[in-house]
């Protein structure tokens, strides 16, 4: 166990501290910020309840909107969402939503507060496909309304990526736990180590559900033609998984490169340092202007000391050496290190579901496939693919669903 990967990278909010920060909102009778929020997760108005200490009332309205909350507090990049349409952002600079949420959902954690309820059962049964973010929230919208729920999931464990790819300093099992326990309290029946399409056919859940819903993420990492047989050569998402599994316990060398210039590249290079990797360099194809990454990530990465040069990409390998050419000029560098992770972005696996998928999602908008008894929601299914763009589908998905079905028992 690696005690420096199992700290949490950021210091949560005292309550002394998080009622300053509440007092700066400027309580907007039309907030902006609520408008921002994919998820509809409503800060200014948990934010008005911890203003007049009213924690048990902002962690209801959180739960109520996003059985996430937990999570999102942790790795939601709010600077591009509620943060973004702050309306301080003109004065000095935006409430830490985040910060705020983060201290609610600890309040309602320690009080083991038991927000959401199970519905009366209305005798229909849902198949999930996947417990990534957008499968538990579909799960705990339909429990709320009386489904029962299967989530089908392929891993030991659940919670997809959450529990795989995002490094435990920014998401803690406990907290990945935590949501999903409650999940599990309000009826889930999660199955793991379950692949639809090859234990289970899709045609047979259709036979024994009411609706099945495929929320698979992308949860493959893309491997550049030229590093195929590399035998220093890793993606970023089987190194992130390998790093978690172990609790950051795993050996490592001196040097290390990581290919790309997104969070999941940042989030690659910044746990190399932290694990103790004493050089680490990202170059990625884009250019600071055009960065992928949250500004946040960005920075922290920076912080770690995770030199990062922009505007390459590869051109030749050979064994540890790496030759890069520049976009737009003549440049060219050769970057030597003991370990390369490629973070070029990622595939999804789900041949064996039948679905018309290009560029790693379905063709269609909506989450209702042309077999109106199978939906899709997730990084599958078309928008942004953060955690909280998931929630919302999830939330999307399963009221879809409900409509289709009408809440009603089969006659």
């Amino acid at each position: 166990m690696n005690e420096k990967y199992l700290e949490e990278a950021e210091i949560a909010y005292t309550i002394n501290t998080v009622m300053e920060e509440a007092q700066r909102c400027l309580l907007c009778h039309d907030a902006p910020c609520s408008k921002a929020c994919p998820a509809k997760t409503d800060p200014a108005k948990f934010i008005r309840s911890v203003r007049f200490r009213n924690f048990k009332g902002a962690a209801e309205t959180i739960r109520e909107n996003n059985a996430m909350g937990s999570i999102c507090a942790l790795v939601c990049p709010t600077e591009k969402y509620c943060q973004l349409g702050c309306s301080r952002c003109g004065i000095d600079k935006p409430i830490d939503i985040a910060g705020i949420q983060r201290f609610v959902t600890d309040f309602e954690q320690q009080l083991d507060m038991k927000i959401l309820k199970k519905g009366e059962p209305n005798g229909k049964h849902i198949a999930i496909v996947g417990s990534g973010p957008a499968g538990l929230q579909a799960a705990a919208s339909l429990l709320q309304k009386g489904y029962a729920v299967t989530i089908y999931e392929q891993a030991e464990k659940p919670g997809g990526y959450l529990r795989y790819g995002i490094p435990a300093y920014r998401l803690p099992d406990v907290i990945v736990d935590y949501e999903i326990d409650r999940i599990v309290e309000l009826g889930a029946n999660i199955l793991c180590g379950a692949k639809v399409g090859q234990e289970t056919s899709l045609s047979e859940l259709k036979e024994n559900f009411d609706a099945v819903l495929i929320a698979v993420g992308a949860s493959e990492g893309k491997m550049l033609e030229m590093f195929a047989d590399n035998p220093y050569t890793e993606t970023a998402v089987d190194f992130l998984a390998r790093v978690r599994d172990n609790q950051g316990d795993i050996s490592l060398p001196n040097s290390a490169l990581v290919i790309g210039g997104g969070d999941v590249a940042m989030d690659a290079a910044t746990t190399l340092k932290v694990l103790g990797v004493e050089s680490v360099t990202d170059v990625a194809y884009e250019t600071f202007s055009e960065f992928l990454a949250s500004k946040q990530e960005l920075a922290g990465a920076q912080a770690k000391g995770v030199t990062i040069i922009d505007g390459y990409l590869p051109s030749k390998v050979s064994d540890k050496q790496v030759t890069f050419k520049h976009r737009h000029n003549q440049n060219e560098l050769t970057i030597t290190a003991d370990l390369i992770i490629l973070a070029v972005g990622q595939k999804v696996n789900a041949e064996e579901l039948a679905l018309p998928i290009e560029h790693n999602e379905v063709t269609f908008e909506g989450y209702q496939t042309s077999d109106p008894q199978v939906f899709v929601a997730g990084d599958i299914a078309k928008g942004d693919k953060t955690v909280v763009w998931a929630v919302q589908k999830g939330k999307e998905a399963a009221a879809e669903i409900d409509a289709m079905l009408g809440g009603k028992a089969n006659d």
